[in-house]
């Protein structure tokens, strides 16, 4: 089923994994429950914010590669309302990898990204190719960019290399307070 905002040539590795159409009458055009769910956990959200800025850091390094991980923050925090679950992450932050690393290099542990967070990661391929490779830094979600750096190639993947739905919210994240 093509895309309506593409043409049919353009390549576009954002675009959804689409599912057949529906042919019996019985069934209603709205999806099941267990269906909802499904593709909500196939879906990574993230701030057009924070898409901005990690592709702007993935240009200026290159050709070098780039890991960082990155922290949600819940859907309810935010000021607006997203029209998503208040518990569903949306990925707002990033930890800068040398934050730390001489503690982890000697001693085996992360002191760099706060407990609880990091369940994410951003990473680079300035030379391709356009999967996760053995030799990346794996987490439950990734977001892999290749050159150019722009959105149309930035996708999500998970820690199996499978490509989840990339949904970019024109949000802005809450202010923090330092106490």
């Amino acid at each position: 089923m093509p895309n309506e905002t593409t043409a049919d040539d353009d390549e576009n590795p954002l675009d959804a994994e689409t599912t057949p159409e529906r042919t019996t009458e019985s069934e209603t055009a709205e999806p099941r429950p267990s269906e909802t769910a499904e593709t909500e956990r196939r879906r990574v959200h993230v701030t057009r914010g924070l898409v901005d800025l990690l592709l702007d850091m993935a240009e200026d390094a290159e050709p070098s590669s780039v890991n960082l991980v990155l922290a949600p923050t819940p859907a309810g925090e935010f000021d607006a309302d997203l029209g998503l679950d208040p518990e569903t992450p949306v990925l707002t932050h990033f930890y800068m990898a040398e934050a730390g690393q001489s503690v982890s290099a000697v001693f085996g542990m992360d002191l760099g990204t706060p407990a609880g967070r990091g369940r994410a990661r951003f990473l680079t391929h300035p030379q391709g190719p356009f999967e996760l490779t053995e030799r990346d830094d794996l987490a439950a979600v990734v977001l892999l960019a290749v050159p150019p750096w722009e959105r149309r190639t930035l996708a999500a993947f998970d820690r199996a290399g499978r490509k989840l739905e990339l949904a970019v919210l024109d949000a802005e994240p809450p202010q923090e307070e330092l106490d």
